[in-house]
């Protein structure tokens, strides 16, 4: 495990392998263990960091409520990058992890050398839908202030398996209010304007997501869909085998970065 202050938080952060970097973020109650697969499996050819976003897992976060947004989160991912000395990586992510990707690439377009977009969607254009999902969010946080982390024990496999490692229950309360409640259309607006290659990634099982996934692929220039036999919300966890040989051809075929 190492650390790196940036933007005033100490981060967590995995690293391993050599080559082009990867960096993929985790979904909103998972942290960036749920990357260890494709750590290992990636590792002879690319340079992959998973890391802890604020509120989750061993990242040190703050108490202050407004310390937590979309828009701070893309900050930590530049700052972690630029940590790095990594002037440009393939930017990826699930769930939560996959939306702050796209905003990360509609802030950081120079940054971003492909993007992989896992069991995700892009947002909201419709204000009353937005306003669902932030309900949504709004009383998550609730139930973890009131409950404790064992809300997490009923969700899908990447919190499952992630309870243990979270510090504080309110700092993931303040994530959810923060950085998974949504505030306006710039990201679902920004798919048109996407010129890396995209991968996108959603298991079958995953109803939630099937079509906010089909969606972006109609909307993003050239964007690849996968769909995982087998595999629900956390589909690099449900079909490693299936999932990892979907992202190795993905990442095989890009471009190279010129000399």
């Amino acid at each position: 495990m190492a650390t790196a202050s940036v933007n005033g938080v100490r981060l967590r952060y995995d690293e391993s392998g050599v080559g082009p970097a990867l960096l993929l973020s985790h979904g909103f109650g998972a942290t960036g263990r749920m990357w260890d697969g494709e750590r290992r499996a990636l590792a002879d050819r690319w340079r992959v960091i998973a890391w802890d976003m604020r509120g989750h897992g061993d990242t040190e976060s703050p108490d202050d409520p407004a310390q937590y947004s979309a828009d701070l989160t893309v900050g930590d991912m530049r700052g972690l990058l630029l940590h790095l000395g990594i002037r440009r990586a393939v930017i990826g992510g699930l769930s939560l992890g996959g939306y702050v990707s796209l905003a990360f690439h509609a802030r950081y377009p120079e940054m971003t050398r492909a993007l992989v977009l896992c069991d995700t969607g892009p947002g909201y254009r419709n204000p009353e839908a937005r306003a669902g999902w932030n309900e949504r969010a709004f009383r998550r946080a609730d139930e973890l202030e009131s409950r404790g982390l064992e809300v997490l024990a009923g969700s899908s496999r990447e919190m499952r398996e992630s309870v243990r490692r979270h510090r504080s229950a309110t700092w993931l309360a303040n994530a959810a209010r923060g950085m998974l409640a949504q505030d306006g259309s710039r990201v679902i607006d920004s798919l048109p304007t996407i010129k890396v290659p995209t991968l996108i990634i959603v298991g079958d099982q995953d109803e939630p997501f099937l079509a906010p996934c089909r969606y972006m692929a109609g909307k993003i220039p050239g964007a690849r869909l996968e769909i995982i036999k087998g595999a629900g919300h956390s589909s690099n966890l449900d079909q490693p085998e299936a999932f990892d040989r979907v992202l190795g051809d993905f990442l095989g075929s890009l471009p190279p970065e010129p000399a």
